[in-house]
Protein backbone atom coordinates (compact mmCIF):
# COMPACT_ATOMS: atom_id res chain seq x y z
CA UNK A 1 0.00 0.00 0.00
CA UNK A 2 2.99 2.01 0.01
CA UNK A 3 5.46 3.51 -2.87
CA UNK A 4 8.70 1.42 -2.43
CA UNK A 5 11.03 2.59 -5.28
CA UNK A 6 11.79 -0.02 -8.13
CA UNK A 7 11.67 -3.41 -8.12
CA UNK A 8 14.51 -4.16 -10.19
CA UNK A 9 13.86 -7.74 -10.57
CA UNK A 10 10.66 -7.00 -12.44
CA UNK A 11 11.75 -3.58 -13.66
CA UNK A 12 8.28 -1.88 -12.16
CA UNK A 13 8.78 1.56 -10.96
CA UNK A 14 6.63 1.39 -7.73
CA UNK A 15 6.63 5.15 -7.71
CA UNK A 16 3.99 5.33 -10.52
CA UNK A 17 0.77 5.78 -9.98
CA UNK A 18 -1.19 5.90 -13.16
CA UNK A 19 -0.24 3.07 -14.88
CA UNK A 20 -3.19 0.06 -16.39
CA UNK A 21 -3.33 -2.64 -13.14
CA UNK A 22 -1.44 -5.08 -15.10
CA UNK A 23 1.53 -2.87 -15.09
CA UNK A 24 1.40 -3.85 -11.36
CA UNK A 25 1.16 -7.50 -11.53
CA UNK A 26 3.68 -10.22 -12.25
CA UNK A 27 3.44 -13.48 -12.92
CA UNK A 28 4.24 -15.44 -9.86
CA UNK A 29 6.46 -18.06 -11.36
CA UNK A 30 5.32 -20.70 -8.87
CA UNK A 31 7.69 -23.07 -10.70
CA UNK A 32 10.95 -21.53 -9.57
CA UNK A 33 10.08 -21.79 -6.02
CA UNK A 34 12.72 -23.97 -4.48
CA UNK A 35 12.31 -26.97 -1.83
CA UNK A 36 13.82 -24.72 0.85
CA UNK A 37 11.03 -22.01 0.09
CA UNK A 38 8.31 -24.49 -0.16
CA UNK A 39 9.45 -25.93 2.90
CA UNK A 40 9.88 -22.32 4.84
CA UNK A 41 5.81 -21.83 3.92
CA UNK A 42 5.51 -25.37 5.68
CA UNK A 43 7.20 -24.77 9.11
CA UNK A 44 5.23 -21.26 9.08
CA UNK A 45 2.20 -23.04 8.38
CA UNK A 46 2.45 -25.79 10.76
CA UNK A 47 3.53 -23.65 13.52
CA UNK A 48 0.40 -21.09 13.07
CA UNK A 49 -2.12 -23.59 11.93
CA UNK A 50 -1.57 -25.89 15.23
CA UNK A 51 -2.30 -22.39 17.27
CA UNK A 52 -5.08 -20.83 15.89
CA UNK A 53 -7.84 -22.87 16.87
CA UNK A 54 -8.97 -20.97 20.08
CA UNK A 55 -7.63 -18.35 18.43
CA UNK A 56 -9.09 -17.60 15.01
CA UNK A 57 -12.41 -16.47 13.91
CA UNK A 58 -14.82 -19.73 12.43
CA UNK A 59 -14.99 -18.06 9.24
CA UNK A 60 -11.22 -17.89 8.85
CA UNK A 61 -10.39 -21.14 9.32
CA UNK A 62 -13.57 -22.37 7.32
CA UNK A 63 -12.07 -20.37 4.61
CA UNK A 64 -8.71 -22.32 5.38
CA UNK A 65 -10.25 -25.76 4.66
CA UNK A 66 -12.33 -24.22 2.07
CA UNK A 67 -9.57 -23.01 -0.18
CA UNK A 68 -7.34 -26.58 0.89
CA UNK A 69 -4.23 -24.38 1.33
CA UNK A 70 -1.67 -26.98 1.68
CA UNK A 71 0.92 -26.94 4.54
CA UNK A 72 2.94 -28.78 1.58
CA UNK A 73 4.18 -25.78 -0.45
CA UNK A 74 3.30 -22.46 -1.38
CA UNK A 75 -0.24 -21.73 -2.78
CA UNK A 76 -0.40 -21.94 -7.02
CA UNK A 77 -2.43 -18.22 -7.60
CA UNK A 78 -3.74 -19.91 -10.47
CA UNK A 79 -5.31 -22.60 -8.35
CA UNK A 80 -5.86 -20.60 -5.50
CA UNK A 81 -7.89 -18.14 -7.63
CA UNK A 82 -10.10 -21.11 -9.06
CA UNK A 83 -11.42 -21.94 -5.74
CA UNK A 84 -11.90 -18.58 -4.59
CA UNK A 85 -13.69 -17.25 -7.97
CA UNK A 86 -16.15 -20.16 -7.38
CA UNK A 87 -17.08 -19.01 -4.04
CA UNK A 88 -16.70 -15.34 -3.97
CA UNK A 89 -15.64 -14.04 -7.12
CA UNK A 90 -12.25 -12.65 -6.08
CA UNK A 91 -8.80 -13.73 -6.89
CA UNK A 92 -5.62 -12.69 -6.39
CA UNK A 93 -2.72 -11.64 -8.61
CA UNK A 94 1.39 -11.50 -7.77
CA UNK A 95 2.87 -8.07 -7.05
CA UNK A 96 6.48 -7.44 -6.80
CA UNK A 97 5.70 -5.27 -3.49
CA UNK A 98 3.82 -2.66 -1.73
CA UNK A 99 2.28 -1.19 -4.39
CA UNK A 100 1.19 2.84 -4.88
CA UNK A 101 -2.47 3.38 -2.98
CA UNK A 102 -4.31 4.36 -5.92
CA UNK A 103 -3.75 0.75 -8.52
CA UNK A 104 -4.06 -1.35 -4.54
CA UNK A 105 -7.91 0.78 -4.41
CA UNK A 106 -8.21 -0.66 -8.01
CA UNK A 107 -7.51 -4.04 -7.60
CA UNK A 108 -9.74 -4.23 -3.96
CA UNK A 109 -12.59 -2.68 -5.76
CA UNK A 110 -12.32 -5.47 -9.03
CA UNK A 111 -12.01 -7.86 -6.82
CA UNK A 112 -8.41 -8.79 -7.16
CA UNK A 113 -6.14 -9.41 -3.97
CA UNK A 114 -2.73 -8.16 -4.64
CA UNK A 115 -0.48 -11.11 -3.38
CA UNK A 116 3.98 -10.71 -2.69
CA UNK A 117 5.73 -12.98 -5.17
CA UNK A 118 8.28 -14.19 -2.21
CA UNK A 119 8.49 -15.90 0.84
CA UNK A 120 10.61 -15.00 3.53
CA UNK A 121 13.95 -15.94 4.70
CA UNK A 122 14.25 -18.60 7.51
CA UNK A 123 16.22 -15.26 9.33
CA UNK A 124 13.73 -13.79 9.20
CA UNK A 125 10.15 -15.96 10.32
CA UNK A 126 8.76 -13.85 13.15
CA UNK A 127 8.86 -10.25 10.68
CA UNK A 128 9.44 -8.77 7.99
CA UNK A 129 8.91 -5.37 6.69
CA UNK A 130 7.08 -6.08 3.37
CA UNK A 131 4.72 -8.51 3.22
CA UNK A 132 5.34 -11.91 1.49
CA UNK A 133 3.21 -14.97 0.20
CA UNK A 134 2.71 -16.25 3.84
CA UNK A 135 1.85 -13.20 5.32
CA UNK A 136 -0.78 -12.36 1.77
CA UNK A 137 -1.96 -16.18 0.79
CA UNK A 138 -1.99 -17.12 4.84
CA UNK A 139 -2.89 -14.43 6.52
CA UNK A 140 -5.48 -12.63 4.24
CA UNK A 141 -6.89 -14.69 2.03
CA UNK A 142 -8.57 -17.28 3.67
CA UNK A 143 -11.13 -14.59 4.61
CA UNK A 144 -11.91 -13.82 1.42
CA UNK A 145 -13.55 -16.69 0.82
CA UNK A 146 -16.44 -15.26 3.35
CA UNK A 147 -19.12 -13.63 1.80
CA UNK A 148 -19.82 -10.39 3.76
CA UNK A 149 -16.34 -9.75 4.28
CA UNK A 150 -15.26 -10.18 0.50
CA UNK A 151 -18.33 -7.29 -0.42
CA UNK A 152 -16.60 -5.26 2.22
CA UNK A 153 -13.06 -5.61 0.99
CA UNK A 154 -14.12 -4.82 -2.13
CA UNK A 155 -16.37 -1.07 -1.11
CA UNK A 156 -13.39 -0.67 1.19
CA UNK A 157 -10.94 -0.99 -2.22
CA UNK A 158 -14.49 1.49 -4.14
CA UNK A 159 -13.58 4.12 -1.03
CA UNK A 160 -9.87 5.13 -1.65
CA UNK A 161 -11.07 7.02 -4.45
CA UNK A 162 -13.72 9.12 -2.48
CA UNK A 163 -10.35 9.07 0.46
CA UNK A 164 -7.81 10.46 -2.35
CA UNK A 165 -10.20 13.56 -3.52
CA UNK A 166 -9.92 14.40 0.37
CA UNK A 167 -6.77 13.99 1.23
CA UNK A 168 -7.39 11.32 3.63
CA UNK A 169 -5.62 8.27 2.58
CA UNK A 170 -3.64 8.21 5.39
CA UNK A 171 -7.01 8.28 7.47
CA UNK A 172 -8.61 5.61 5.51
CA UNK A 173 -5.39 3.25 5.74
CA UNK A 174 -5.59 3.34 9.30
CA UNK A 175 -9.16 1.68 8.93
CA UNK A 176 -7.81 -1.00 6.64
CA UNK A 177 -4.78 -1.63 9.42
CA UNK A 178 -6.44 -1.68 12.68
CA UNK A 179 -9.72 -4.35 10.62
CA UNK A 180 -7.95 -6.34 7.83
CA UNK A 181 -4.32 -5.98 8.94
CA UNK A 182 -5.13 -6.50 12.79
CA UNK A 183 -8.67 -6.63 13.86
CA UNK A 184 -10.33 -8.35 16.60
CA UNK A 185 -14.08 -9.87 16.73
CA UNK A 186 -16.50 -10.48 19.43
CA UNK A 187 -18.16 -13.94 18.96
CA UNK A 188 -20.11 -16.53 21.49
CA UNK A 189 -16.89 -18.00 22.36
CA UNK A 190 -14.89 -14.74 23.16
CA UNK A 191 -12.89 -12.45 21.50
CA UNK A 192 -11.31 -13.97 18.42
CA UNK A 193 -8.86 -12.76 15.91
CA UNK A 194 -9.63 -11.98 11.85
CA UNK A 195 -6.50 -9.66 11.28
CA UNK A 196 -4.08 -11.02 8.43
CA UNK A 197 -0.82 -9.04 10.54
CA UNK A 198 -2.05 -11.05 13.90
CA UNK A 199 -3.14 -14.11 12.30
CA UNK A 200 0.62 -14.55 10.07
CA UNK A 201 2.53 -14.04 13.43
CA UNK A 202 2.24 -16.07 16.60
CA UNK A 203 4.19 -13.86 18.57
CA UNK A 204 1.17 -11.31 17.82
CA UNK A 205 -1.44 -14.11 17.98
CA UNK A 206 -1.00 -14.91 21.47
CA UNK A 207 0.09 -10.90 22.46
CA UNK A 208 -2.92 -9.41 21.02
CA UNK A 209 -5.68 -12.14 22.64
CA UNK A 210 -3.97 -13.32 25.78
CA UNK A 211 -1.72 -10.07 26.98
CA UNK A 212 -2.62 -7.50 29.08
CA UNK A 213 -0.40 -5.02 27.97
CA UNK A 214 -2.77 -3.71 25.28
CA UNK A 215 -6.15 -1.91 24.93
CA UNK A 216 -8.91 -3.55 23.70
CA UNK A 217 -11.64 -1.19 22.45
CA UNK A 218 -15.05 -1.20 20.73
CA UNK A 219 -14.80 -0.89 17.10
CA UNK A 220 -15.56 3.02 16.23
CA UNK A 221 -14.81 3.80 12.77
CA UNK A 222 -13.82 7.67 13.60
CA UNK A 223 -12.17 7.09 16.68
CA UNK A 224 -9.60 4.60 14.45
CA UNK A 225 -9.73 7.53 11.60
CA UNK A 226 -7.98 9.41 14.44
CA UNK A 227 -5.56 6.65 16.17
CA UNK A 228 -1.93 6.32 15.47
CA UNK A 229 -0.70 2.57 14.80
CA UNK A 230 2.73 1.24 15.41
CA UNK A 231 3.75 -0.25 11.93
CA UNK A 232 7.16 -2.29 13.15
CA UNK A 233 6.14 -3.60 16.72
CA UNK A 234 3.04 -4.89 18.84
CA UNK A 235 0.15 -2.75 18.52
CA UNK A 236 -0.31 -1.08 22.07
CA UNK A 237 -4.26 -1.15 21.07
CA UNK A 238 -7.20 -3.32 19.00
CA UNK A 239 -10.69 -2.71 18.28
CA UNK A 240 -13.13 -5.24 18.09
CA UNK A 241 -16.09 -5.76 15.91
CA UNK A 242 -19.10 -7.54 16.86
CA UNK A 243 -19.53 -8.91 13.30
CA UNK A 244 -18.87 -8.64 9.42
CA UNK A 245 -22.43 -7.75 9.07
CA UNK A 246 -20.98 -4.55 11.44
CA UNK A 247 -18.18 -4.14 9.61
CA UNK A 248 -19.88 -3.98 6.36
CA UNK A 249 -22.58 -2.23 7.68
CA UNK A 250 -20.82 0.82 9.75
CA UNK A 251 -18.10 1.15 6.59
CA UNK A 252 -19.04 0.21 2.89
CA UNK A 253 -22.67 1.05 3.25
CA UNK A 254 -21.75 4.30 5.28
CA UNK A 255 -21.38 7.88 3.79
CA UNK A 256 -17.47 9.17 4.86
CA UNK A 257 -17.82 12.25 2.84
CA UNK A 258 -19.18 14.13 6.66
CA UNK A 259 -16.59 12.19 8.20
CA UNK A 260 -13.73 13.44 5.86
CA UNK A 261 -14.50 17.17 5.89
CA UNK A 262 -13.88 17.07 9.92
CA UNK A 263 -10.80 14.85 10.29
CA UNK A 264 -8.40 17.03 9.38
CA UNK A 265 -9.39 19.70 12.16
CA UNK A 266 -9.90 16.96 14.78
CA UNK A 267 -6.68 16.06 17.28
CA UNK A 268 -5.24 12.34 16.66
CA UNK A 269 -4.94 9.84 19.33
CA UNK A 270 -1.52 8.80 20.64
CA UNK A 271 -1.40 4.61 19.89
CA UNK A 272 -2.01 3.83 23.21
CA UNK A 273 -4.86 6.24 24.39
CA UNK A 274 -8.02 5.76 25.90
CA UNK A 275 -10.39 8.65 25.38
CA UNK A 276 -13.90 8.84 27.79
CA UNK A 277 -15.71 8.50 25.04
CA UNK A 278 -13.81 4.62 24.25
CA UNK A 279 -16.05 1.75 24.93
CA UNK A 280 -13.26 -0.09 26.88
CA UNK A 281 -13.11 -3.93 26.34
CA UNK A 282 -9.89 -4.41 28.72
CA UNK A 283 -7.59 -1.51 29.72
CA UNK A 284 -4.38 -2.88 29.34
CA UNK A 285 -1.05 -2.06 31.31
CA UNK A 286 1.13 -0.91 28.89
CA UNK A 287 3.69 -3.08 30.45
CA UNK A 288 5.01 -4.01 27.04
CA UNK A 289 5.54 -0.78 25.85
CA UNK A 290 7.17 0.65 29.23
CA UNK A 291 9.88 -2.01 28.80
CA UNK A 292 10.46 -1.56 25.28
CA UNK A 293 10.54 2.61 26.00
CA UNK A 294 13.05 1.53 29.07
CA UNK A 295 15.11 -0.52 26.95
CA UNK A 296 15.36 2.36 24.72
CA UNK A 297 16.06 4.87 27.21
CA UNK A 298 19.18 2.33 28.55
CA UNK A 299 20.44 2.03 24.94
CA UNK A 300 20.37 5.12 24.40
CA UNK A 301 22.63 5.88 27.77
CA UNK A 302 24.38 3.26 26.87
CA UNK A 303 25.75 4.96 23.17
CA UNK A 304 25.89 8.21 25.31
CA UNK A 305 28.21 6.99 27.27
CA UNK A 306 30.68 4.68 24.96
CA UNK A 307 30.82 8.00 22.59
Amino acid sequence: MADLGTSAEHGIDLTNKDMPLDYYMVDQNWDQFTSEEHGTWGLLYERMRNMLPGYACKEYLKGLDDLDISKDEIPDFRRMSERLKSLTGWEVVAVPGMIPDKPFFKMLANRQFPSGDFIRPRASMDYIKEPDVFHDGFGHVPLLSNPVFADYMQAYGEAGQKAMDHKCVNRLLRLYWFTVEFGLIQTDEGIRIYGAGILSSSTESKFALKDDSPNRLKFDVERIMRTKYKYDDLQQTYFVIDSFEQLFKDTAEADFTPLYEGLLQKPQFEAAEITADDVVLHKGTGAYAKEKAAQEKLKQAQEGADA
